[in-house]
């Protein structure tokens, strides 16, 4: 596979799986401690990386879990931050700075803040009050978030199955090196196809929305300036689909949770005016060793493996480099 180390994909990932007895020591200090609100803090990508895990607790738990963007957290304040809340951090450099501005705020107001991170001597793991610490430069966080807020649901009677999909989430490194290969003749298809299109138009829905945000922002606009429009599937019909045309570029991230229908409606519309739709949707993976009543919770991180592979192959054949940027980290702001 183009650009891709097998080793070290498989290495990161299960160290971050490897973290579980850990998290769960975590989490059952939040429920036996009596913390009453839970914040779930990023800045770009991570924050967007959030929202599936907001979503979660949203749907099927009384507990307050807000996903916040750090650095208007520190701007405006949260009435429900106070010495009863925890919050979380996820950073894989563990430099973030409006993170790191977030953390010393939340210790202010007593916030018990935890940290998931590559390094353990970085400014985010030494600032906050617990690190939880994989190999470099591993990422996504959706591993230890799942078994996080897992553990948490369950400690509060609000997921059942946790400790067999807990168990399950130990064959995750090999299941997604499968989704990997699966992908790879696609990505350098839909690469090759899109080559010279400067524009795309990003659809995705329930706990695929901060996937969709993030690849759009995170990927296709700071790693390749690229211009696009991203909208979540149920309100694609409030106004963005105005910008639909026969030649438009439209990519849509399909999951597997309750929101499914929402994303299929918005792709037969979609392709009653577009020529050029590409779906992405995880049921083409196996994901092996994965009961079937958990796959719908692995589909960020499942969608962050396939599109892994465009981005290589978008890098390839626009002569584009990930790595490179104008602004960001480069000027002051």
């Amino acid at each position: 596979m183009l650009g891709f180390d097998e080793p070290e994909f498989l290495s990161q990932l299960a160290s971050t799986v490897a973290l579980r007895p850990r998290i769960e020591e975590v989490a059952d200090r939040l429920v036996d401690d009596g913390f009453d609100s839970l914040f779930l803090v990023g800045a770009g990508g991570t924050y967007a990386q959030m929202w599936p895990y907001e979503q979660f607790a949203r749907r099927t738990s009384t507990l307050p879990v807000r996903a916040v963007i750090a650095a208007e957290l520190v701007t405006t304040g949260d009435a429900a931050l106070g010495e009863r809340s925890a919050a979380v951090f996820t950073s894989v450099s563990g430099t973030t700075e409006d993170s790191l501005r977030a953390i010393e705020y939340c210790r202010s107001k007593g916030v018990l803040t935890i940290g998931f991170t590559g390094y353990p001597d970085s400014p985010v793991a030494q600032s906050v009050d617990v690190a939880l610490v994989s190999e470099p430069k591993a990422w996504p966080f959706d591993p230890q978030m799942l078994l996080f807020m897992g553990r948490l649901l369950a400690r509060r009677g609000e997921f059942e199955g946790y400790d067999r999909f807990a168990g399950e989430l130990a064959g995750l490194p090999g299941a997604l090196l499968e989704v990997a290969r699966h992908a790879e003749p696609a990505a350098a298809a839909f690469a090759e196809a899109h080559k010279d299109t400067e524009y795309h138009f990003l659809v995705g829905g329930g706990n695929l929305w901060g996937f969709t945000y993030l690849y759009s922002m995170c990927i296709l606009e700071e790693m390749q300036w690229l211009r696009t429009t991203r909208v979540h599937s149920a309100e694609f019909f409030h106004g963005s689909l105005e910008l639909l045309e026969q030649d438009t570029s439209v990519i849509i991230f399909q999951g597997e949770d309750e929101t499914r229908p929402l994303t299929d409606r918005a792709e037969a519309f979609a392709k009653r005016i577009s020529r050029d739709v590409t779906v992405f949707d995880t049921r083409e993976h196996a994901l092996e060793g994965i009961s079937p009543e958990f796959r719908g919770l692995l589909s960020p991180i499942v969608l962050d493996t396939v599109m892994g592979r465009v981005s290589k192959h978008l890098e390839r054949v626009r002569g584009h480099s990930l790595d490179l940027r104008r602004y960001y980290r480069v000027m002051d702001y």
